[in-house]
């Protein structure tokens, strides 16, 4: 740890020698926390610039060059820095996982089962259509695949159903029909692993997230975590960041060409948000990034659940905002494509 003016060393702690002693510094510093050397160094210094978030709470985190300060030069070698490195690797991997990293790799398989079942349903209904395509109209989705996975053939199908109609399909062969039967089981079992899995992120969603459940609903909540990466990750963005989390390329594409930029990413869910007129989303979707921010600040640093209380403050916010905006806002016409009276 270094005290400097600009390119300039005051003071400075260096560590011990000792790979283990080192690597247990380095994990509590990528862990957040401040080490005693640093409030050492930091005290009776006024106007302290620090080169680290981590150090914000000794003083203003600035850009800093340290390239002049260099290891060797304080004889901390290349092996010793190799032993240090393989130590904090095995202490950072053994460590407990948070549960919000389990929820955002849950959310992600969730996906991938939402993306294999309709692959799958796709696939199911154009093969099977070829022997029946009259089921599409009176069955979807799990009930489809369920209907061919317990019948296979459409006789027993029309039975359950109750149906009496000729079909216009072609009879199949007994071994194509078993491989199209063993599909929509399959499809089965897929449809069974989204539902456990659902129910797993709800729970998982509501320990780990509880006021910001309460503000935006489970499923939502979830997604938001699992698109910033973690809910310590959600905590520290702005705002203005959580709003347009998940309208990613429409940003970039305002960037790049000039068109108009996103009003609200993935919080366009939320039902106050996507019932809403038009011209009132964008402050909807405002206000709401603001309290589900204070949400995921609370739940990130195991506050008091506020949740009830954000809500309150929400439906208020979007309150007002309909009555100062009741109507659509006037288009206005370009100067130069005002039209102009011509006398005759």
């Amino acid at each position: 740890m270094f005290l400097c003016d600009d390119a300039r060393v005051i003071e400075k702690r260096l560590m011990p020698k000792n790979a283990e002693h080192i690597a247990e510094k380095l994990a509590l510093m990528q862990r957040g926390s401040l080490l005693p050397e640093e409030i050492e160094l930091s005290e009776n210094v006024k106007k302290l610039r620090v080169a680290e978030r981590r150090q914000s709470e000794l003083g203003k985190p600035m850009l800093f060059d340290s390239s002049f300060i260099t290891a060797e030069e304080y004889g901390f070698g290349g092996d010793l820095m190799h032993d240090t490195m393989i130590i904090l690797g095995k202490m950072r991997t053994s460590e407990p996982i948070p549960r919000d990293r389990s929820l955002v790799q849950a959310i992600r398989h969730l996906d991938d089962l939402i993306a294999s079942c309709n692959l799958m349903n796709e696939r199911l209904h154009e093969w099977y259509g070829m022997h029946f395509p009259e089921l599409g109209d009176h069955a979807k989705d799990r009930r489809y695949c369920e209907l061919i996975a317990k019948h296979g053939g459409r006789c027993g199908i029309m039975n359950e159903l109750g149906l009496d109609i000729e079909s216009i399909g072609a009879e199949m062969d007994l071994s194509d029909m078993d491989a199209v039967v063993h599909l929509a089981d399959t499809l089965c079992g897929i449809y069974d692993e989204r539902e456990r899995t659902e129910s797993y992120i709800s729970d998982l969603v509501d320990r780990v997230a509880p006021s910001m459940c309460a503000l935006l609903g489970g499923p939502l909540s979830a997604r938001l975590i699992s698109s910033a990466g973690g809910l310590d990750r959600l905590a520290s963005l702005p705002s203005s960041t959580l709003q347009l989390l998940g309208a990613e390329k429409a940003m970039f594409r305002h960037l790049r060409s000039g068109k108009r930029p996103p009003k609200h990413g993935m919080i366009f869910q939320h039902p106050d948000v996507h019932r809403a007129p038009y011209w009132q989303r964008g402050n909807i979707s405002r206000a709401l990034a603001g309290k589900a921010l204070i949400a995921a600040k609370v739940d990130n640093y195991k506050g008091d659940f506020i949740g009830d209380v954000l809500l309150k403050e929400f439906g208020k916010k979007v309150a007002d905002i309909r009555t100062k905006y009741p109507e659509p806002p006037k288009k206005k016409v370009p100067a130069g494509r005002q039209k102009t009276k011509r006398k005759r």
